[in-house]
């Protein structure tokens, strides 16, 4: 994903190969959101109107860069989770052994294929929480982008939250399951909170 042109990503996107997934475009717009707050940073840094903000704005700038080289290594590791899982069905499942080897394995793989967009939607949580320390310590004409990577970043929790509960499903161990799902919600959490801050800038642009 990270050294692929947009366009040819895209075209393999929408191509009749598996992967990549939703999964990896819930990690495309997680990594848009924490360009989004790059950007913003950028145009406040070294500015005289905002130099009392310059050190904080800094370290959001910091951790947003970090945040979206981890998305764009997670929509990489998501195709490659989907494709692992993929293969276990392709196992031998002629005699008992080989059909007990075969369930975990299965069971393995889908645990392992939920972490992924797991970490995706952490990920997001973090894009919204960080674009959420800009309004009033930033340049205010690019304020609406700060809303537009809360709203990116929404849309990453949202569809990481999708392609984690598509494998739970699956996953018949119900203490796998239950932490999955715990982890999960917690990062739903940022759902609203990106919400919130989308309708207070479009308030603040409309007004």
């Amino acid at each position: 994903m990270s050294e692929q042109s947009l366009s040819g990503w895209l075209d393999e996107l929408g191509s009749s190969a598996p992967a990549p997934g939703g999964g990896a475009a819930a990690a495309m717009s997680a990594a848009q959101g924490a360009a989004l707050v790059e950007m913003v940073a950028n145009l406040t840094i070294g500015k005289a109107a905002y130099a009392e903000h310059q050190e904080h704005v800094e370290r959001v700038l910091a951790q947003a860069h970090q945040l979206r080289n981890s998305a764009q290594q997670l929509g990489g590791a998501d195709a490659e989770a989907f494709t692992a899982l993929m293969a276990t069905f392709k196992l031998p499942r002629e005699t008992d052994e080989q059909k007990a080897v075969r369930t975990a394995e299965i069971q393995r793989a889908t645990a392992a294929a939920a972490e992924v967009p797991l970490r995706i939607a952490e990920v997001g949580a973090a894009v919204i929480d960080l674009a959420a320390q800009l309004p009033g310590r930033s340049n205010p004409n690019v304020l609406s982008d700060v809303a537009v990577a809360a709203s990116s970043a929404v849309a990453a929790v949202e569809s990481a939250a999708i392609n984690v509960e598509i494998n739970l499903s699956s996953i018949k161990d119900k203490e796998v399951a239950a932490d999955l799902a715990d982890r999960l919600a917690r990062h739903e959490t940022a759902i609203e909170r990106g919400r919130s801050l989308v309708s207070q800038v479009r308030a603040e642009l409309t007004r």
